[in-house]
């Protein structure tokens, strides 16, 4: 997957919802994307209460910037980091028409919208000091000087977007994760969950949100841990 500044071409169902024509795949849930945000990524990394002062949270696929906006909804004024790595990003006007869809989400948004506007990828919302990182994460990652306490592993589906959960780069993910760092995710497809556990990380399965019956979350084992 090699991105570009062109994005990637948008459909919108129902007028509200952005699909990728890319990669035929819609960027939130068609059932409430903001309540599956805090069901998988949020309560998937048991945040906010894991929240201190320079925690570090990244992110593959950062599409409409609705995860960020729930950690920002979420978070009690920690100073965190929010790291993102993105491909193929939309336009500040794509992304507005998008969260309009979420108006608790689009009211915290202006900051963001604005930095985004002007072109700018490294700003500040709230207490999070924001990094989104544009390129293939196959190339940008292995050189991100950075480690995560937790990960929002949000590409397209691994249908669709195979390579944003290859091996190699669930083992990147894991390489740069903290440790006792957790990662959490939408998808439970057998072979993300096995590259997951051959990286590192302790996987397990767990209820999904609305219609989806599982997710996976897991997480690094402490130094000289095995659990």
């Amino acid at each position: 997957m090699t991105g570009d500044e062109q994005g990637q071409g948008l459909d919108w169902r129902d007028g509200v919802i952005p699909v990728s024509r890319r990669f035929d795949d819609p960027f939130f849930s068609l059932n409430d994307g903001l309540a599956e945000t805090r069901h998988v990524f949020l309560d998937g990394n048991d945040l906010p209460a894991r929240l201190r002062p320079g925690f570090g949270v990244a992110e593959l696929g950062f599409g409409t910037g609705l995860n960020l906006l729930a950690l920002h909804l979420a978070n009690p004024g920690v100073p965190l980091r929010f790291t993102s790595f993105e491909a193929f990003p939309l336009t500040a006007d794509e992304i507005d028409r998008a969260l309009q869809h979420f108006p608790e989400a689009r009211a915290v948004a202006g900051p963001f919208l604005a930095a985004w506007e002007q072109g700018i990828r490294r700003f500040q919302i709230g207490a999070i000091a924001v990094d989104i990182v544009i390129g293939d994460a196959r190339e940008t990652l292995p050189g991100w000087q950075g480690q995560a306490d937790a990960w929002f592993l949000d590409g397209f589906s691994p249908a669709k977007n195979p390579e944003l959960w290859a091996p190699d780069l669930m083992a990147e993910v894991a390489r740069h994760t903290a440790p006792g760092g957790s990662f959490a995710t939408y998808t439970a497809a057998g072979h993300v969950r096995r590259a997951l556990a051959e990286a590192g990380f302790h996987v397990k399965r767990c209820p999904g949100h609305g219609r989806k019956r599982h997710m996976s979350v897991g997480h690094l084992p402490e130094d000289g841990q095995d659990g």
